[in-house]
């Protein structure tokens, strides 16, 4: 049985093309909120519900989701609760009522420092910063369309910032549920972040945890999201489902475009590594180079 967190206050508008508002809810926390008629489609609140939790299944940091109620009394009684509507359907129009989908707030009621950009120069202090190579393998199974879009964070007094992955509404190509797979979609926009990749092992535990994941539990998610979100027609829902049971088997194939890339994300790919070998008779270890080779 479906139990939604009930959104009792708005606080903003949010920026990006979903046109959600950062909504407090009954459990006292803060909730980034995107509506049934967003101009994206509802299909994208089904793929953000889904994508981001087959994210947190294998592992990576992405936020807490869930179903939020949005009572039309609420949308009535709060001015600033209205979106810009698609082409075609007039010029604004308020935020639908009933089910939303939300995705909690990175940082909380008392966030630290929070940034959607970094300078080249930080990328690779970030503390998570070998979880973009995990959330490629998300990304190029799931066939997400946009960019890969990522906010970073800090706890005061803390120097490094970490990654949280948000945006999943484009996955399965967004309202089109369909699959048109290109080298650069689904990834980040600078190379930086990519700059630990030395090959497979680079992607692992992630690209494992995707190959090895069972239909059941892939099943579950999708049966997660609320009718509402996509028509009310299971049956289209299943196909997508299938389909991406097939592509588990495909991941390395669409890394591999990506890799041989003109973009070149990968330049440390097969690069030499230095580790220490135990000497002979007490002599202290010598670093010795052995050029790191891996199954394509």
């Amino acid at each position: 049985m479906l139990v939604a967190v009930t959104a009792v206050q708005t606080i903003r508008r949010m920026r990006g093309g979903a046109q959600s508002q950062l909504m407090l809810g009954a459990d006292g926390r803060l909730w980034v909120v995107k509506f049934r008629n967003n101009p994206q489609g509802e299909r994208v609140l089904a793929n953000e519900l889904i994508a981001t939790r087959l994210a947190e299944a294998v592992g990576l940091s992405v936020p807490q989701t869930d179903v939020i109620d949005v009572s039309a009394w609420l949308v009535e009684n709060s001015p600033e609760m209205w979106v810009d509507a698609a082409a075609g359907r007039g010029a604004r129009e308020r935020c639908a009522a009933g089910l939303a989908f939300g995705s909690l707030f990175v940082g909380g009621l008392m966030p630290g420092h929070v940034v959607d950009y970094l300078p080249e120069d930080m990328l690779p202090e970030v503390r998570n910063v070998q979880e973009f190579a995990g959330m490629l393998c998300l990304d190029k199974w799931t066939g997400n369309a946009n960019g890969r879009q990522a906010v970073f964070h800090r706890k005061p007094r803390e120097r490094k910032y970490r990654a949280t992955f948000i945006d999943q509404g484009f996955c399965f190509n967004a309202n089109g549920w369909s699959f048109p797979d290109s080298p650069l979609r689904g990834v980040y926009q600078r190379n930086r972040v990519y700059e630990a990749v030395t090959g497979w092992e680079s992607f692992e535990p992630w690209l494992g945890r995707i190959e090895a994941m069972e239909a059941d539990a892939l099943f579950r998610i999708a049966e997660e999201a609320p009718p509402e979100w996509y028509g009310g027609d299971t049956a289209p829902l299943e196909r997508l489902m299938e389909q991406l049971l097939h592509r588990r088997g495909r991941v390395r194939e669409l890394i591999e475009a990506f890799r041989d890339s003109d973009r070149q994300p990968f330049p440390n790919w097969g690069a030499r590594k230095s580790f220490a070998v135990a000497g002979q008779f007490g002599e202290e270890a010598m670093l010795s180079n052995v050029e790191a080779k891996y199954v394509m």
